[in-house]
């Protein structure tokens, strides 16, 4: 079965199934999202009207057995920054797609009634458009519970909560994973966009269908290298026993993690929200401490974390949302914490743009530092109610700071920065500077380098390096958004030699092609000048590749360091 374009214009309600154009053939997840973007989307349009498209596209390797391949990609012109984006999360649709030949699914237009919503159901012959009514302004919990019942349990769910029907700019799209629960394709507001094509949910049809493997016997030697890899890497196992929330104390460590609203590296309440605490509270709970996000993968970072009574409270429950409303907004309590987690799941809205708006808001007094019972009270009966004060929190940092003149706003094309003070970890300052999409920690994870000695070691406090760090990393990333695969792959990557090698010889398996280490760093510099190109049609400049002048003015403790890193210098960041 040869894999097909489904389309859907939600303008006249119709739906086809095209080949795939020869150029988009070797393209997956993020490669071939941005790539349709760039083809199909007027780069000054408006984000939310009708000419933007939401594309959602497997990767390479979804839907086969290999390791860790589960991740599925969305796409559009994102309403939060205004440039091109790409989010990708695990669950369970992104192998369901690939089995039903789905290379990409593209919905455009929207709907000249704006009074009715509606659902899309696919199967391998296509995309069936149906009106929904009766989980209209329900939560993400409450869509997968009735579509389990109305459908089936083996259905995959793709879905915006009521953050996305109001099209706040924090809006996420959720993807059901294999208990049931929430992960979330989260930067950017694609959930605004799709309730902007009056979208609820997109179910996908289970089926049994194989997804052809060229050199099957070549591809189960591949999977093997690749998954032993993995799962050796020390990395690998520190994520498996605490999760990505193993972080905590390490960048506490190094006076990186960002506090009180970006005013210093360290927490004094880090001890009490770090991935041990986290770890032992779990167990004590009888929660589960290891748990995977899609079928197939072996690192298991995800973990089941369970209140005081022992039931469910929060799964996958990430480092970048621990610190921003535990360090950020100096709340010291995980079950607070795991509360609003839970909350901000339900609603569809991005659990880290939304906790650094948070932040803001404590630091405009909308709050106090440290209340985790008013966040949770806020967003739900503001955020989830949409209040205007709710819809400012929903709309993002930016937003919160414009609305009570902060000048303390930590965000780069207007979406909020991450976990990682650039000051003191002045890596990841060049890729939230020059990422195509805003602040984003995963489009070069120079943590790993920085932090972890892991693919050697760049000093973070100094200046030397860090725009070839950041460079390299973000081309690796690229490529590895659009295979499929968990960007966790990349720790084994980095310090492997066999893990990168058998990733090459999976996607010539699976293809029957011939690539070499060469072609994936040209795909990757490809994807990011393609992405370029779109911003820059957009009328981003260089100008905007800056961190808020806060940063090169306020020395953070404990170490004392500004942002120093020259313009000239980051704007030498595209010179490949």
């Amino acid at each position: 079965m040869a894999d097909k374009i489904f389309r859907v214009n939600m303008s006249d309600l119709s739906t086809k199934v095209e080949a795939v154009p020869e150029g988009w053939m070797g393209l997956g997840g993020r490669g071939l999202t941005s790539t349709i973007v760039a083809a199909e989307v007027i780069p000054t349009c408006h984000p939310l009207g009708k000419n933007n498209k939401l594309i959602i596209a497997p990767g390479l390797l979804s839907g086969t057995s290999a390791a860790n391949s589960g991740r599925l990609s969305c796409g559009a012109k994102s309403p939060l920054t205004g440039t091109i984006k790409e989010a990708n999360a695990g669950g369970t649709s992104a192998q369901m797609l690939a089995k039903l030949g789905v290379k990409a699914l593209i919905i455009e237009g929207k709907p000249t009634n704006e009074s009715k919503w509606y659902s899309l159901q696919v199967n391998a012959e296509g995309v069936t458009i149906k009106e929904e009514t009766e989980v209209i302004g329900r939560g993400n919990f409450a869509v997968v519970e009735t579509l389990n019942k109305r459908l089936g349990e083996k259905f995959g769910v793709i879905t915006i909560g009521p953050a996305g029907e109001m099209k706040m700019l924090g809006a996420n799209i959720s993807i059901k994973d294999p208990d049931n629960h929430m992960r979330s394709c989260g930067r950017g507001g694609l959930g605004a966009v799709m309730g902007s094509k009056k979208i609820k949910y997109i179910a996908v049809e289970p089926n049994d269908q194989k997804v052809a493997i060229a050199d099957p016997e070549a591809f189960k030697v591949a999977s093997r290298t690749f998954a032993k890899a993995l799962i050796d890497n020390p990395i690998s196992k520190a994520l498996g026993q605490y999760g990505t929330n193993v972080l905590v104390n390490i960048i506490n460590e190094s006076g990186g993690l960002p506090t009180r609203n970006f005013t210093s590296g360290q927490f004094e309440g880090h001890e009490a929200i770090s991935g041990e605490t986290m770890y032992d509270t779990i167990v004590a709970r009888g929660g589960k401490p290891k748990h995977n996000c899609h079928p197939g993968c072996v690192i298991n970072c995800s973990q089941v974390y369970a209140d005081a009574k022992g039931g469910y409270k929060t799964s996958g429950f990430e480092y970048e949302s621990i610190w921003a409303l535990g360090a950020d907004c100096c709340v010291d309590n995980l079950d607070h914490i795991a509360e609003a987690d839970n909350i901000m799941d339900d609603l569809g809205i991005d659990s880290i743009e939304t906790a650094v708006a948070f932040g803001v808001a404590m630091e405009a007094g909308v709050l106090k530092f440290g209340d985790g019972a008013e966040v949770c009270r806020m967003l739900r009966e503001e955020v989830a109610k949409g209040t205007p004060l709710g819809r400012i929190i929903g709309n993002g940092a930016g937003s919160v700071g414009r609305a009570y003149g902060v000048t303390r706003v930590p965000v780069v094309k207007n979406q909020a920065i991450p976990a990682y003070d650039p000051r003191a970890i002045k890596g990841i300052g060049i890729t939230y500077a020059t990422s195509t999409q805003g602040a984003d920690h995963t489009m070069g994870y120079t943590i790993a380098t920085n932090i972890l000695g892991v693919g050697g070691k760049v000093d973070p406090l100094s200046k030397e390096g860090q725009v070839e760090l950041s460079r390299n990393l973000q081309i690796a990333t690229a490529a590895i958004d659009s295979t499929g695969m968990c960007l966790f792959i990349a720790f084994a990557a980095l310090d492997d030699a066999t893990c990168l090698p058998a990733l090459i010889d999976l996607l010539n398996a699976r293809f029957g092609i011939h690539l070499v280490a060469n072609d994936v760093t040209n795909l990757g510099m490809t994807i990011l000048k393609t992405e370029r190109a779109f911003n820059l049609a957009a009328g981003f400049t260089n100008k905007d590749d800056r961190l808020p002048e806060f940063f090169s003015e306020e020395p953070i403790a404990p170490h004392n360091v500004v942002w120093d890193i020259s313009n000239e210098t980051i704007d030498s960041f595209w010179n490949f």
